[in-house]
């Protein structure tokens, strides 16, 4: 993957990176879970840490958050902005 490649995947509209161990991941993926089964919306969590590319990337920078393909969040994921984006 080279910078300034969308992250998405197949029927995804929402993809988190995240990595083990790592809270600020944990908590974003709650918010993301909640948010996308309020509105039947699909979405992935991706472990940066399963892909050199990914890790080589993004380090510890995790999670980052993508709304169809374009990068949405970094650490934090607000849910108002997120509701809004996927309105």
């Amino acid at each position: 993957m080279s910078v300034g490649t969308p992250m998405t995947f197949p029927g995804d509209r929402v993809v988190v990176l995240v990595r083990q161990g790592c809270h600020l991941c944990d908590d974003a993926v709650v918010t993301i879970g909640e948010v996308c089964a309020q509105r039947d919306i699909a979405w992935s969590a991706v472990d940066v840490d399963t892909d050199p590319e990914l890790q080589a990337r993004y380090t510890d920078h995790v999670p980052v958050t993508f709304v169809d393909g374009e990068q949405h969040s970094l650490w934090f994921v607000d849910r108002d902005r997120l509701v809004a984006a996927l309105s």
